[in-house]
């Protein structure tokens, strides 16, 4: 296939079936996050199972926050987070939620016709949670073993690595999720996998769950380093995107305070597409809203890739499960 030709993604029904009983998975939102990417995933494996092999690719599958593959609480660790944003029941319940991801067993099992990617990465900070999961998975598809690599550090590190051998490696196509819980991301990192030419990308973002509690009303934005890096914009930036001065009649006269602006979970989901767009040749319009029980937007699913079909089918299956 040429270069400046697009891959075409299955669009049928039959390339999106989940091959896990739903009811074996974690919470409402962590289903619907993996459904999604399960879904995506079958339809291109579907596609390359042809252009793979006429442009001799291969196929990673790399995921930067694999965790253990437990669904064991595991403590979040994300010391740029101050945890008194969130009571103590409150932060023990999400924490529970997002510690069972679930996203490698079902990477591994995920086959067309026999076809699969042809190396699987694995990251993950913890190394305890690393060994769990390569003990698991190593386990359940011994004849997959030789092509999975378990890599701890931080996933910036390491991220950076995959674009340093892509850039070397120009038939590699990387499919790469990047799922944290917390605001562990650089945004230059998210820059640099721009550089890999055959590139898919799903992002969680904590838009409700965390971003939206460190822009407080009163105007001031916490932990405003760890912000200026997760969105690459300077705090006065992010101050007037997500601010406006109003001027109220006090008893002295005329006030001029900041007001944090209406719909914010929803215009930092918007925000980060904006930015996508400046990197990325093809962007989700509408990401995936992924609520918790009270139905209030926590995290936002987004898609990337500098394949317009890429796109397109990632927009069906997340515009489906939104209209639900």
């Amino acid at each position: 296939m040429e270069d400046n030709k697009d891959y075409r993604l299955v669009e049928s029904d039959d390339a999106c079936i989940v091959s896990e009983p739903q009811s074996s998975w974690g919470g409402a939102w962590t289903e619907e996050k993996l459904d999604a990417l399960e879904k995506y995933v079958r339809a291109y494996l579907t596609v390359m199972k042809k252009y793979a092999k006429e442009n001799g690719w291969k196929l990673f599958y790399f995921d930067a926050f694999a965790g253990s593959g437990s669904r064991e609480i595991e403590s979040v660790e994300e010391k740029n987070i101050d945890n008194t944003l969130f009571r103590e029941k409150e932060l023990e319940k999400i924490t529970e939620q997002a510690s069972y991801k679930g996203a490698a067993e079902r990477i591994m099992g995920l086959e067309v016709d026999g076809f699969s990617f042809d190396y699987f990465y694995f990251i993950d900070k913890d190394k305890k949670s690393l060994h769990k999961l390569q003990e698991k998975l190593k386990s359940l598809f011994p004849h997959k073993a030789s092509c999975m690599a378990f890599r701890p550090g931080d996933a910036n590190e390491r991220i950076l690595e995959l674009v340093s051998y892509a850039r070397n490696n120009p038939k590699c196509a990387a499919l790469v999720l990047l799922d944290p819980f917390g605001m562990q991301l650089n945004w230059e990192t998210i820059s640099a996998l721009k550089e890999i030419k055959h590139i898919d990308l799903w992002i969680l973002v904590p838009s409700g769950v965390i971003i939206n509690r460190l822009l407080t009303r009163s105007g001031k934005i916490l932990c405003p380093e760890r912000m200026e890096m997760s969105f690459g914009l300077s705090v006065e930036e992010l101050q007037k995107y997500f601010y406006e001065q109003i001027t109220e009649l006090g008893l002295f006269g005329e006030m001029t305070r900041q007001k944090k602006r209406d719909d914010t979970i929803n215009r930092i989901a918007q925000l980060y597409i904006e930015l996508l767009s400046k990197e990325f040749q093809f962007v989700i319009k509408e990401p995936l809203v992924l609520r918790n029980s009270t139905s209030c937007p926590i995290f936002h699913f987004i898609f990337a890739s500098h394949n317009r079909n890429g796109v397109k089918i990632a927009s069906q299956i997340v515009g489906k499960k939104n209209r639900k």
